[in-house]
C-alpha cells in the first residue's frame, strides 16, 4: 500500500494544542512522519495544515499570507495580551465611531514595526520570552517589520466595547500584538478576546476537516482525506522529468541540466527564466504524471540543484 504524502488541512478546536492535533493523526493514520506548518495558540480556532509522510519536508517552502477573524475587547488589558492573561488594567472604553476607528486602523495598514506579546515563543538569548515572562525577569523585545495587507472592521458594538476585524497579513504577525497596540491607540487598552484562522499559506476553509475523536474508530476507507500538495506549490516554478534515466539520476541526487530542455520548465507567476533564477530559483520537481519527485535550485548554468530528493537512492 502507497504510503500517505500530502496534507490534511484540520478545523482545530479550542482548547487543543497544534502538538496534540498532529499527535491525533499519527494514531489515526499510524505513522510518525507528521508534523504541522505553525502553531496556532489553544485558544484559537480555524484553518490548521498538518503534513502528512514525506510532505514533512515541503513544509518550509510553503508560501503566502495568513489570514483571521477576530474579537478585540476594549478597555481591558492583560499581560498575555489575550484572554487567558492576568488583568493588568481596566478602563471605560470611548463611544467612539466606526468610522474613527476605521481612521485609526490606517495606522496599522502596510508595513508596521510590531513588538511581539511578552508571552511569546520569541527567542531572548537562547531562551524563550514566556518562560522569562513566567518567572517575572524584566526583559525588552524588539519590534519587528510586519506586513497587514487587510485589516476590516466586521462590526463595532459601543455596549460591550468588542471590535470585530478581519486580518490578511504576514507570516509572523501576532494578531493579540494588533490588538493591544490598537487599543492603545484608541486609548484605553485591549486584548484579543476570540480568533479564528482562515488562512494559512495557500490553505482555506474550503479544506478544512474536522479533527477525527478517537484514532481507532477510522478504517483505511474514512480516514481524513489527504490533500495532493501540488496545488498549495503553485508559487513555485516547476520541471518535468521525461525520462526513466532523468528519474533515476535525480534519485542518486544528481544535477540535471535543463538548458536544452527549457519548454519543461513551467515558470510560475509569469516571470522570465532569468529572473526566475535570480528571485526564485526553488523548482518544484515532478514526472510525467505531475507526481512530485522533489525540490532542486535551478542555478546560472541551468542546472537543477537537488535540494529534496523523495525515494532517493543510495
Amino acid at each position: 500500500m502507497e504510503k500517505p504524502f500530502g496534507f490534511v488541512v484540520i478545523d482545530k478546536p479550542a482548547g487543543l494544542t497544534s502538538h496534540d492535533c498532529v499527535n491525533r493523526l499519527r494514531k489515526v493514520f499510524g505513522i510518525k512522519k507528521i508534523g504541522h506548518s505553525g502553531t496556532l495558540d489553544p485558544s484559537v480556532t480555524g484553518v490548521l495544515p498538518i503534513a502528512i509522510g514525506n510532505a514533512t519536508r515541503l513544509i518550509s517552502y510553503l508560501k503566502g499570507s495568513k489570514a483571521y477573524t477576530g474579537i478585540i475587547q476594549l478597555g481591558t488589558t492583560t499581560n498575555t495580551d489575550d484572554m487567558q492573561g492576568e488583568i493588568i488594567e481596566s478602563r471605560n472604553w470611548p463611544l467612539i465611531s466606526e468610522y474613527d476607528i476605521n481612521f485609526l486602523l490606517e495606522n496599522f495598514r502596510g508595513e508596521i514595526l510590531q513588538k511581539p506579546p511578552m508571552f511569546s515563543s520569541v527567542h531572548i538569548k537562547g531562551e524563550r520570552a514566556y518562560k522569562k515572562a513566567r518567572k517575572g525577569e524584566k526583559f525588552d523585545l524588539i519590534p519587528k517589520k510586519v506586513n497587514i495587507n487587510k485589516l476590516k472592521i466586521i462590526s463595532w458594538s459601543k455596549n460591550k466595547g468588542e471590535l470585530s476585524i478581519e486580518v490578511d497579513c504576514s507570516t509572523g504577525t501576532y494578531i493579540r500584538s494588533l490588538a493591544r497596540d490598537i487599543g492603545n491607540k484608541i486609548g484605553c487598552g485591549g486584548y484579543l478576546k476570540k480568533l479564528r484562522r482562515t488562512k494559512a499559506y495557500n490553505f482555506n476553509e474550503n479544506h478544512l476537516v474536522l479533527l477525527p475523536e478517537k484514532a481507532e474508530s477510522y478504517s483505511e476507507e474514512n480516514k481524513p482525506k489527504v490533500l495532493k500538495p501540488n496545488i498549495f506549490f503553485k508559487h513555485l516554478s516547476s520541471y518535468k522529468l521525461i525520462s526513466e534515466e532523468e528519474i533515476i539520476s535525480w534519485r542518486y541526487g544528481r544535477k540535471i541540466s535543463v538548458k536544452d530542455n527549457l519548454k519543461r520548465l513551467n515558470i510560475a507567476n509569469n516571470q522570465e527564466i532569468k529572473d526566475s533564477i535570480i528571485h526564485n530559483n526553488h523548482i518544484l520537481v515532478l514526472d510525467k504524471k505531475d507526481k512530485i519527485l522533489g525540490i532542486a535550485d535551478l542555478d546560472q548554468s541551468y542546472e537543477l540543484k537537488p535540494k529534496v530528493v523523495f525515494n532517493a537512492i543510495g
